[in-house]
């Protein structure tokens, strides 16, 4: 593999160079073919100037230069579907049944399915509806292939892992007149802007890499230790009781964000940044809520970058290999990361200067600096910087990763991960809590029974509150933190029919996104109760559905990719609900604060049911926050 294909510079990848216009980059990639037309237009019309002795008819020349553009692409298009059609006949199989689309090359889908992103909306369930679990949606002229089937997720994500690929840097532009791909996958084109090269957004060696270097600081002892969780969940909780006491309701989203926020960047970085010591947010309509202090207060500012980011790349995902002409003069994620990296870099410098420092300093003494070298492996931060150096890597194209670039793109995946999904749970979950008292009051006994009113949850109780499991995970099956991924296919491949039909023909470089959200959700997967609420569902015999097919709930991913923080992320989630359930014991929605869905939003199934906005980027979360009212354990009528 190439050096350059580790980014040994400080800048980022991307697809084009810095500073020039995304429009820019896309226009000139494809421009070469677009000459190679217009010259053979051009000689056209000389030749017929000498055989024929006198200049082509303006209307031969005009069809000339103007024609070959719509017949090269009309005939590409056939002939990709002919050729697709009989490999599929060749292999027993079929291919994915086709969103009908009343616009040539799926423009129609295009806006509809960039408004509903626009939105937050999922777009995708109606064609699951109308088409199955299982559906080509065809956007200017690519075809993505849907899917919420176990059988094809699980094709993905184990059995032909490695016919499917999340993204690695190109190492070219493909030119290409049809809005065909970049070398390199759409998605990371479209993801290198805010995740770099981590490990949510490599493949092959540079993946392996990353979760070599991450998998050891997620060990059952590192992960075991709650006194960062402790911290931290004190602060945020005497916070809400203190807010609450003033008359006030808490958005619990924003509240549960700076926890995890703090937690998470303790233990990425050994220290925190602090978003709790900004206060909690008041309701806007308030007089606090005016406040521009604690809304430009730095963790603040860093927190709106980083989401606007994430919104941003899924803007740029429903307009496909395109999303460089949305983007024409400015690369929208670029602003709101520099914001983001402004905030980190500083972290990041101090923790590579005491490296070079450590390493100075035991060079000159010939003495190991035990203390500072301690402090800099308990930190997944100093593990990276350790595990950068010249001495772990296997060949010399990975001896020049240790820069500041590498290191905080890992830090940004790895962050996004602890602190988004963990708050985007512990979000739902309150809100189901909201809306079912009687699973409130079985869960809060069983915190009483398990650790009492008072005492710090352990690893073994933690362990030993079985409902508490039974709540999270049904949570994750019904609002699944994670809606949506994907990946593309790097060669042909057949998948599994679907209810006894035939196989399914995936094309090689063909994007196939999946959703687990909408899959935890399919009623003959889970049964007819599958849009209620009802964690009894992982304990009683409808858990027979789950036994019988491991596949159909994958809140942590599966196979090779399987999240390597799942047991922390189950840890901090069980510890925080210990201590609220022992301070609080009622929890009830704000309605007067809270944002509800329109009527005509609402929609059927479990969306009829729900009574907040509920929208997404990379994760899910509650538009306008979830504003609750708690009341304190032995004073619940006061709420």
């Amino acid at each position: 593999m190439r050096a350059s294909v580790w980014l040994c510079s400080t800048q980022r990848p991307t697809v084009g160079m810095a500073g020039i216009p995304p429009g820019f980059i896309f226009i000139a990639g494809r421009l070469p073919r677009l000459v190679r037309l217009l010259a053979f237009a051009y000689a056209s019309s000389r030749v017929w100037e000498l055989v024929f002795g006198k200049p082509a008819p303006n209307w031969l020349r005009v069809s000339a230069y103007l024609l070959p553009i719509p017949l090269a692409l009309t005939c590409s298009v056939l002939y990709t579907g002919l050729r697709d059609k009989r490999e599929a006949e060749r292999r027993g199989a079929v291919l994915a049944p086709r969103v009908k689309s009343r616009w040539p090359g799926g423009f129609d889908i295009l806006l509809e399915v960039a408004r509903s992103t626009r939105k937050g909306h999922i777009v995708f369930d109606q064609y699951c509806q109308d088409y199955g679990p299982i559906v080509n949606v065809r956007i200017m002229f690519k075809d993505r292939v849907f899917t919420t089937e176990p059988e094809h997720i699980k094709a993905i994500l184990a059995t032909q892992f490695n016919s499917f690929e999340k993204g690695k840097p190109p190492t070219g532009v493909k030119v290409s007149l049809f809005l065909t791909t970049i070398s390199g996958p759409v998605l990371w084109d479209q993801l290198s802007g805010l995740l770099g090269t981590g490990v949510f957004n490599s493949d092959g060696e540079i993946w392996k890499f990353h979760r070599s270097i991450t998998r050891p600081f997620f060990s059952k002892d590192r992960i075991s230790h709650f006194d960062i969780f402790e911290k931290h969940a004190e602060d945020t909780i005497n916070q809400a009781k203190v807010r609450l006491q003033d008359g006030y309701p808490v958005d619990f989203q924003d509240m549960v964000g700076r926890f995890t926020l703090d937690s998470a960047t303790e233990f990425l970085f050994g220290k925190n940044v602090g978003s709790l010591s900004a206060g909690l947010i008041y309701p806007k309509n308030s007089l606090p809520g005016q406040n521009e202090e604690l809304t430009n207060h730095p963790s603040n500012v860093f927190s709106r970058a980083f989401s606007e980011a994430q919104a941003q790349v899924m803007r740029r995902s429903s307009f496909g290999t395109i999303w460089h002409l949305a983007e024409f003069w400015n690369d929208r994620i670029e602003k709101d990361m520099e914001i983001c990296h402004g905030f980190i870099d500083p972290i990041l410098k101090d923790a590579l200067e005491m490296k070079r420092s450590i390493k100075e300093s035991e060079q000159s003494t010939g003495q190991a600096l035990t203390e500072e070298k301690g402090f800099s492996e308990d930190t997944l931060l100093g593990h990276l910087v350790n595990c950068t150096e010249g001495k772990a890597f296997r060949n010399s194209a990975l001896e020049s990763v240790l820069n500041l670039t590498i290191v905080r793109d890992e830090i940004v995946n790895i962050l996004m991960a602890a602190r988004d999904t963990t708050a985007s749970t512990l979000t739902f979950l309150i809100y189901m809590l909201s809306q079912h008292p009687g699973v409130l009051k079985r869960l809060h006994a069983e915190v009483l029974s398990t650790v009492g009113s008072s005492r710090g949850p352990t690893y073994d109780d933690v362990r030993e509150m079985k409902y508490m499991r039974a709540v999270i995970n049904e949570t994750l099956r019904l609002y699944n933190p994670v809606p949506f991924n994907g990946r593309t296919s790097t060669e042909a491949v057949v998948w599994p029919g679907v209810n006894g039909g035939p196989p399914i023909y995936i094309p090689r470089n063909t994007r196939t996104p999946f959703s687990i959200f909408l899959m935890h959700r399919r009623k003959d997967l889970w049964g007819p109760d599958a849009d209620i609420f009802d964690p009894d569902r992982f304990i009683d015999e409808r858990s027979k559905y789950l036994t019988s097919n491991p596949f159909i709930f994958l809140p942590f991913n599966a196979g090779p990719r399987i999240c390597l923080g799942q047991q922390f992320a189950y840890n901090q989630m069980s510890f925080f609900l210990v201590r609220l359930l022992q301070t609080f014991s009622s929890i009830v929605l704000a309605e007067d604060i809270q944002t509800r869905p329109s009527e005509c939003d609402k929609g059927v199934g479990r969306n009829a049911l729900e009574k907040v906005i509920i929208k997404h980027h990379f994760t899910l979360y509650v538009d306008g926050g979830l504003w609750v009212r708690m009341g304190e354990a032995g004073d619940a009528d006061d709420v």
